[in-house]
């Protein structure tokens, strides 16, 4: 008979050794896996990022289909002046982004149905006087609103998903109803925030001159532009670019900066102590940028305040909130004017070097005339970027870049950005 000191009840198991080992090996496969799944997933959202911004083409189309012209860029209620028919309270003073418009083209009838109607439940949270708080209450909002800036009319707060980007993580307050898409107004900021107004908001002659003159995309302000205006082509001309939504970080794209004549300081229309326009290198190699954290400003730096981020109001055409130019290349600082620009000194009617940006990596998306989405690198050939943008002002001698139908100073960037200027395009995208 023989006998074992095996216990027939025990179980081998592992030993530490065994399983640290298991542990490293099941670490690095995660630490090998997680960067995939991290890029499987922005793919994804560049996708979705680009079905949405594919549904605006796809409105703009449809909306020139119903009404024989392109959505208006700030347009509304009211005369711009507003002069004895009311306050910023009752008419919203022409102050209206492309969006409004578009609405019932991509899904928003609902909104649209609240935004085009009086609207009642009406909180004038603004007015000083209880008294008049109290009656003005009980009144009804104005069938398109107030002026944009008035958080207590309600759809100028709703999120629209479609004017969103999956990628971009902004959200709420002191951003109202963000959007991550923006109209094109072409290589030049001059008449970019106004159009043909001046200070008063009343339309003149002479800038509508100058308008023309330098606004050369496909949206122009206070001014109705339609396909065939864009002579170029629609396949080669830039309808609408994306940009990412300010975080509050002090980001050179999405906080704008707001401390120097980046484009313009002049006088009246028509005087000529007036200073030619600003090259987006002023903006690009500015001085307040951290030269330890280049892509943002630094702490000394004059930004838009913390309600003025990058589209922040979808439905107001304030030239940060809601446009962007093909001067610098995609991503690049963000600038506004400081100065008199021809007789425009208010946040609303101000325009700058606002590229197109996104938080995706290496470049942005860009819609083009025809509908299609083409995302655009952030080393897209963009010309000399020290030379001032197209057009004239005031009666000064104009310089030979920028005399009114020149040639876009930035390269290809430039001429995608120009419905009419018969610059040929030699690159597929």
């Amino acid at each position: 008979m023989s006998f074992s000191n095996a216990d027939p009840n025990h179980r081998r198991g592992f030993t530490l050794v065994e399983l640290l080992v298991v542990i490293a090996i099941i670490g690095v496969l995660v630490g090998l896996l997680l960067p995939a799944v991290q890029a499987a997933r922005e793919a994804a959202r560049r996708m979705s990022c680009s079905n949405n911004f594919k549904q605006i083409g796809l409105a703009i189309h449809n909306y020139h289909s119903a009404y024989n012209q392109l959505p208006r860029h700030k347009t509304g209620t009211g005369t711009p002046g507003q002069s004895g028919i009311g306050t910023s309270n009752d008419y919203n003073q022409q102050q209206l982004s492309i969006y409004i418009g578009l609405l019932p083209f991509f899904e928003g009838q609902a909104l649209w149905e609240q935004v085009s109607n009086p609207l009642v439940g009406r909180v004038d949270g603004i007015i000083n006087d209880p008294a008049a708080r109290g009656s003005m209450a009980s009144n009804a909002w104005n069938a398109f609103g107030p002026t944009p800036q008035h958080s207590q009319y309600p759809p100028w707060l709703t999120q629209i998903p479609t004017l969103r980007c999956p990628s971009d993580p902004g959200v709420g307050l002191p951003g109202y109803g963000r959007t991550n898409y923006a109209a094109c107004l072409g290589d030049s900021p001059l008449r970019g925030g106004a159009g043909p107004t001046d200070n008063n908001l009343n339309i003149t002659s002479t800038l509508s001159q100058y308008t023309r003159a330098s606004q050369r995309g496909v949206f122009v302000p206070r001014t109705t532009t339609k396909f065939r205006d864009i002579l170029d082509g629609l396949a080669n001309t830039i309808m609408a670019g994306e940009i990412a939504s300010d975080l509050g970080d002090r980001d050179t794209r999405t906080n704008v900066l707001y401390n120097d004549g980046m484009i313009v300081r002049g006088e009246d229309p028509v005087g000529v102590a007036v200073t030619p326009l600003g090259a987006p290198s002023l903006c690009s190699g500015h001085a307040d940028i951290d030269a330890n954290r280049p892509l943002f400003w630094g702490s000394g730096a004059t930004t838009a305040d913390a309600t003025r981020g990058r589209g922040y109001r979808w439905g107001s055409g304030e030239a940060l909130f809601t446009t962007c130019l093909t001067m610098s290349p995609p991503n690049s600082p963000a600038c506004l004017a400081f100065g008199n620009e021809l007789g425009v000194n208010n946040w609303y009617q101000r325009s700058g070097v606002l590229p197109p940006s996104s938080r995706h990596q290496g470049g942005c998306h860009v819609l083009m005339g025809d509908g299609a989405i083409k995302f655009i690198t952030d080393s897209i050939e963009a010309g000399d970027q020290s030379k001032a943008p197209v057009g004239v002002l005031g009666s000064a001698t104009p310089l030979p870049s920028n005399v009114p139908g020149s040639q876009s100073p930035y390269g290809l960037w430039g001429a995608l950005g120009s419905r009419g200027s018969k610059e040929t395009i030699q690159e597929e995208l």
